[in-house]
């Protein structure tokens, strides 16, 4: 089986030389999203419940391409700039994974790229 590469025009555009996500074995592994509007490429960076929510929203559209939701999500990696934000990430968060919510990892790091509040990558089964 050869990997398939996923492009959504709904979601941040990959910089080279990353894909927005890839399909392998009925699995989708999509690259972090960060809270870019598809449509502008600016950056929602003025609180992270903005940021989560944007960057939600990247993930549904980048699923949706491919004729999948949330519910196909099966774990996830968040990246904070500030674990202090934790509280209110989750609460945005748990509005997209009201039931059964995917196993997650939750991490503070010393920088994201555009000095992003929040990066969020997930795998889901298809």
């Amino acid at each position: 089986m050869e990997k398939e590469i996923v492009y959504s025009d709904n979601a941040p555009k990959a910089v080279r030389p990353y894909s927005q996500a890839a399909i392998y074995n009925n699995i989708m592994y999509a690259s972090g999203q960060v809270a870019f509007i598809p449509e502008t490429g600016e950056l929602v960076n003025d609180n992270i419940k903005n940021a989560t929510r944007q960057t939600m929203e990247n993930i549904k559209n980048l699923l949706n391409s491919r004729g999948l939701n949330m519910t196909n999500v099966i774990k996830t990696t968040v990246y904070l700039k500030n674990i202090s934000d934790y509280i209110e990430m989750n609460e945005v968060y748990a509005e997209y994974f009201p039931e059964r919510p995917p196993a997650r990892t939750a991490l503070a790091v010393a920088c994201l790229p555009k000095d992003a509040l929040v990066e969020i990558e997930i795998v889901a089964h298809m």
